[in-house]
């Protein structure tokens, strides 16, 4: 499952990183702090390992 944004793949980096042990799980906000408690860490690896490359920033609602 690849991610959608560039946002996405960030989170789910940050997220890997806590899972592994490498950041405390207190520095986690928001999306990130969900997913490390959602989501295996094969799940995270995916999302991670995703190229920000032609990916937008975010990923929402259209403004219209």
């Amino acid at each position: 499952m690849p991610a959608k944004s560039a946002a996405q793949q960030k989170a789910a980096g940050a997220a890997l990183s806590a899972k592994r042990g490498d950041t405390p799980k207190s520095k986690l906000k928001g999306a990130s702090r969900e997913m490390a408690e959602s989501m295996s860490e094969r799940q995270l690896r995916e999302l991670a390992s995703t190229s920000r490359k032609d990916k937008p920033q975010r990923v929402g609602a259209s403004k219209d």
